[in-house]
């Protein structure tokens, strides 16, 4: 399945301009499924967020990037991906304007996303995390008193800080990298964010420690306008069918070195 993305904020101002003119849920897909460009199946995504969506070598890659890879298949069209601010996402605004078709950013659904988007059925399962540097960690919530802690805008992981850390100071920061940069450099001494991330940079960087992590069931969602029944049922369909054959095993073990328990 090729892939193309739209990563610069001019390519995202003229795909805007674009479904203006005509997209807009005009065209459709295999099965009459509506899109917003003829062609494209148009996902909107928040990078970085690794190893769910991130760019590598030029090109966005990552386990969200290829379960949507799957949709895109199945409804015989090319995955065009997006890169727009994760709370655009999460409050409908980008389907709103008719800018994506669906949107793949690692999202777990709440009661409160699910006022503004519909979503597919959940396809991966979540918790929340606390990542220090070795030589300052945190076995417990108590071991986080008078940490400053970052935490990314608009995510679970800013609600349970806010609400649960009461004796530490939570500092927001747009997106996942800016917030283990300043890690990295000790603006904070610790990051919250959902497991998957901060496990796979605690792999890939020194220096580091997942203190703990915190239960929080969460389950990831593929999100999209709402009342857009006929993209929900394709997207679900296409869960359950690469769920049943395999294929969603393999990408799993792709992007976590492990099949899913």
């Amino acid at each position: 399945m090729k892939r193309r993305s739209s990563l610069a904020i001019a390519a995202v101002g003229a795909m805007l301009a674009l479904s203006a003119c005509g997209g807009g849920g005009d065209s459709t897909a295999e099965g009459g499924v509506p899109i917003v460009e003829e062609g494209k199946l148009t996902t909107c995504t928040h990078l970085s967020y690794q190893p769910f969506q991130f760019e590598k070598d030029g090109e966005v890659v990552g386990f969200d990037v290829d379960i949507v890879d799957a949709v895109a298949k199945k409804l015989g069209v090319e995955q065009e991906i997006i890169n727009t601010s994760f709370e655009t996402i999460t409050s409908g605004a980008e389907f709103n304007q008719n800018k994506c078709d669906v949107a793949a950013a690692a999202t777990t659904i709440t009661p409160e996303r699910e006022e503004a988007t519909d979503f597919s059925e959940p396809y991966f399962d979540a918790n929340q995390a606390i990542l220090t540097k070795d030589d300052k960690t945190a076995e417990d919530e108590a071991g986080l008193k008078g940490f400053k802690i970052g935490a990314q805008s608009g995510t679970t992981g800013l609600d349970y800080a806010t609400e649960n850390f009461k004796d530490s100071e939570v500092i927001t920061y747009e997106d996942l990298p800016l917030s283990l940069e300043a890690l990295k450099t000790g603006q904070v001494d610790a990051v919250i964010n959902d497991n998957g991330v901060l496990y796979n940079y605690n792999t890939e960087n020194k220096g580091f420690a997942v203190g703990f992590d915190i239960k929080t069931d969460e389950h990831y969602g593929i999100s999209m306008k709402k009342g857009n029944t006929e993209m929900k049922e394709a997207v679900d369909d296409t869960i359950k069918e690469i769920k049943d054959n395999g294929e969603y095993d393999k990408i799993y073990e792709k992007w976590f070195g492990d099949a899913p328990k």
